[in-house]
């Protein structure tokens, strides 16, 4: 493994001493050699002083994922253990809440650009968004091995890191520590359990983020009848279950995942309230079969839609906006007089004041203007340590009713003079 020299703009200098840590290709000004994906990078300012020492990925655009700034540091297994366990120990209150599943390292947020440890369990999954990763894995491995003894340590990667893995002997979903898995893991959230299938599943098998908001659902959800869109392995329609929802409707176009729903209400028959709501499950695309609801004259009491990411790149950001209205409008068309909605976004090129004005200014265009309970954004286990790393929002709202679009509302001058 190589240790390279670079020097960069001065702009670049600024960005990585305030903590930002990505360095683009653009932003190298001198480097005195090639490198390969792995190699450590080490960052000089104008002074030729070190400034940072980071990960090197010659195919990616982002050129440096920063893991150490200020002075310099030995990268070895020592270092990547004591990073592993300051990121346990944030995490420790979640272990009081009955929640052992949970994301251990949330990437660049915990000094691991690029790299995403969710723990479901005595199951550890790391995530790769990344190729510089590879040359590093048996260190990672040996740390989370040494803090969070796991019994089982499975490889994921993003689509981009998925062919290389064959150049190093593995494979998405590949066995890294233990022994291979015979199916779903099963895991606590506070209290309830859930099961995920950590190599196969979408991201590493359940969206772990949403905690929090699944939480304030089961707050909100007593005698109500439910409406969980893009629901996925039915977190939401648990919760509100438990919550003491009369009725839960998980809406998903994949049927596999609905079927892991209805396991997930299985698993959580013990408890009274869970197995006292009636659990529905409808397949279809949510767009569809929510105007099919309206048009039916289907009402619900609690409306939840928490969509996939509809904005991944920048020219994406306009149609997400449209779909997100869209969302709202056919919500709200079925949402009773004072219900309530929850609607989220996980798309970080879609900024929090951008999507919470468009919800209310959609409500307020249906004739439907809604008072806010509660915003909220990242849980203790997803920390925020640069702007870019910002993607969750979710609005909680109470719907007015008014048959009369939204231009009627204003009052006329005898009504208010």
């Amino acid at each position: 493994m190589k240790r390279l020299a670079l020097h960069v703009t001065t702009a670049a200098e600024r960005a990585v001493r305030d903590g930002h840590p990505w360095l683009f290709a653009e932003a190298i000004t001198r480097q005195n050699q090639d490198g390969r994906a792995g190699d450590l990078a080490i960052l000089f300012d104008h002074k030729n002083r070190f400034l940072a020492v980071g990960l090197y990925d010659p195919a990616s655009p982002l050129r440096v994922r920063v893991l150490h700034y200020g002075r310099p540091a030995t990268i070895d297994t020592t270092w990547w253990a004591q990073q592993l366990r300051q990121a346990a120990a944030l995490r420790q209150p979640l272990l009081a809440a009955q929640t052992t599943g949970y994301r251990l390292v949330h990437g660049e947020n915990d000094g691991f650009p690029g790299l995403i440890i969710d723990r479901y369990a005595e199951t550890c999954v790391l995530k790769l968004y990344t190729t510089a990763w590879l040359p590093h894995l048996a260190d990672v491995v040996a740390g989370v091995t040494a803090v969070a003894h796991p019994q089982t340590i499975i490889l994921r990667a993003s689509r981009d890191v998925a062919a290389p893995l064959a150049d190093v002997g593995l494979a998405d979903g590949a066995v890294l520590h233990g022994r291979p898995l015979s199916g779903p893991v099963v895991f606590r959230e506070n209290g309830l359990y859930f099961a995920a299938d950590v190599v196969r599943g979408q991201k590493t098998g359940f969206f772990l983020d949403q905690r929090d908001n699944r939480a304030r659902v089961e707050d909100l959800a007593a005698g109500a009848e439910a409406l969980n869109v893009f629901a996925y392995t039915g977190g939401f329609s648990l919760y509100a279950a438990r919550g003491g929802a009369r009725r839960v409707t998980s809406l998903d176009i994949s049927r596999p995942a609905l079927l892991a729903a209805a396991d997930n209400f299985a698993l959580n028959a013990a408890d009274t309230a869970v197995s006292a709501a009636a659990h529905e499950l409808l397949a279809g695309d949510a767009f569809v079969e929510l105007a099919r609801l309206r048009d039916d004259g289907r009402q619900f009491d609690l409306v939840i839609i928490d969509p996939p990411a509809f904005a991944k790149k920048q020219a994406e950001v306009d149609r997400a906006l449209s779909a997100y209205a869209r969302l709202t409008q056919l919500g709200l068309a079925v949402l009773r007089p004072g219900g309530l909605l929850v609607q989220a976004s996980c798309s970080s090129r879609v900024t929090a004041d951008v999507f919470f004005s468009l919800v209310h200014q959609t409500a307020r265009e249906a004739g439907r203007p809604l008072t806010e309970i509660a915003r909220t954004g990242h849980a203790l286990d997803h920390p925020i340590r640069f702007p870019e790393a910002a993607y969750l929002k979710c609005l909680f709202a109470q719907a007015a009713w008014s048959a009369r679009p939204a231009a009627a509302q204003r009052p006329s001058a005898a009504e208010n003079p």
